[in-house]
């Protein structure tokens, strides 16, 4: 069987260097926010703050969950944590199974020793691991080892169809999801990875006891395309190309879990989010926050300065936008008009 460390590595020099996007738009690009010449706010008064899972960030913007579990990934979880920190912004770690099943594996998701003052950030685990023999007593260990403030549990079928050796026993899992919430200490959301999640997922989601939902749509990697770069299963591979775009784009799946949701939990919106124009968009459409994940990792990659500015160039953009369609606040944006797009 491979190492999760080795299938991290290659994780990450695929979205790095070759083109694993899905092909397919995230739907933001459709919406605008209406344009307003007077807008009778100025520009240094916008306020973009907003309060997440009980934590306040400066911006409504996650560094979204990416890596963890080799030499490599620390190093990245350690540029990104610093920024995060220093720009008042939250973060979410790559999967934790590695340190579950190699507690040796720790010290690359322990983010907080390179940046304590990180205000948010959330762990990360595969829900279908509950099918697997995870318990929620090793779940609140790997939380608790990393400081972590919340959980993401992440639905990932199609990643798994098509990754070599993948964990495919999704059945049964909403019951398990259901008893193990109980026993879970922190605060939960569960995400999808890259393939959205529709209105019958998000019904189904929606009577769990979570914090939220975050809809990583069609629109960004595709992690089925990731996988279809790896192992030596040409059919495998060949299904993993084709379903690259399967799933729900970023813009619906924004709709279908604020429908199931209501106004009270949260909504982060993922995929295919490149700047501040689409965090807006997002929000407009009924996202708390955005997470972004493929730019920074590059970004990273260039080294801490080159993060720093990538991310400082969409929270500017974000205030522009809020700016000029006369939003003094990240509220005020929630209630905006949106337009769309001739085509």
């Amino acid at each position: 069987m491979e190492s999760i460390s080795l299938r991290k590595d290659e994780h990450i020099d695929l979205c790095l260097h070759q083109p694993v996007e899905s092909g397919h738009a995230a739907g933001l690009g459709a919406y605008s926010l209406e344009h307003d010449a007077l807008p009778e706010v100025d520009l240094d008064a916008v306020d973009l703050s907003v309060e997440i899972l009980g934590r306040r960030l400066e911006a409504p913007i996650l560094i979204g969950a990416m890596t963890g579990g080799t030499p490599r990934a620390e190093i990245l979880n350690h540029r990104l944590a610093r920024v995060a920190a220093r720009l008042g912004l939250g973060m979410a770690l790559g999967s934790q199974r590695a340190m579950i099943e190699a507690p040796q594996h720790t010290r690359t998701f322990a983010v907080r020793d390179a940046a304590p003052n990180l205000p948010l950030l959330l762990g990360n685990l595969g829900a279908v691991q509950l099918n697997y023999g995870v318990t929620t007593a090793q779940i609140n260990a790997a939380l608790e080892a990393v400081g972590a403030d919340a959980l993401n549990l992440h639905l990932n079928p199609l990643q798994e169809a098509i990754q070599p050796q993948g964990d495919t026993r999704f059945k049964g899992l909403r019951a398990a999801l259901v008893e193990a919430l109980e026993g879970i200490a922190r605060p939960t959301l569960i995400k999808e990875v890259g393939a959205g999640i529709s209105r019958t997922t998000a019904l189904k989601l929606a009577g769990l006891k979570i914090a939220g939902l975050e809809v990583a749509g069609v629109g960004g990697t595709s992690w089925a395309k990731v996988e279809s770069l790896r192992g030596d299963a040409p059919i495998k591979a060949e299904v993993g190309r084709r379903l690259a775009g399967f799933g729900v784009d970023t813009a619906t799946s924004i709709g279908h879990c604020r429908a199931a949701l209501g106004p009270d939990r949260l909504v982060i919106a993922s995929g295919g989010v490149r700047g501040g124009h689409d965090v807006a968009v997002a929000l407009a459409l009924g996202a708390d926050a955005a997470a972004l994940s493929a730019p920074l990792l590059r970004a990273a990659e260039a080294g801490e300065d080159a993060l720093e500015r990538a991310l400082r160039v969409i929270i500017e953009e974000l205030r522009v936008v809020c700016f000029c369609a006369g939003c003094p606040s990240i509220k005020a944006l929630r209630a905006a008009r949106l337009l769309r797009r001739a085509s």
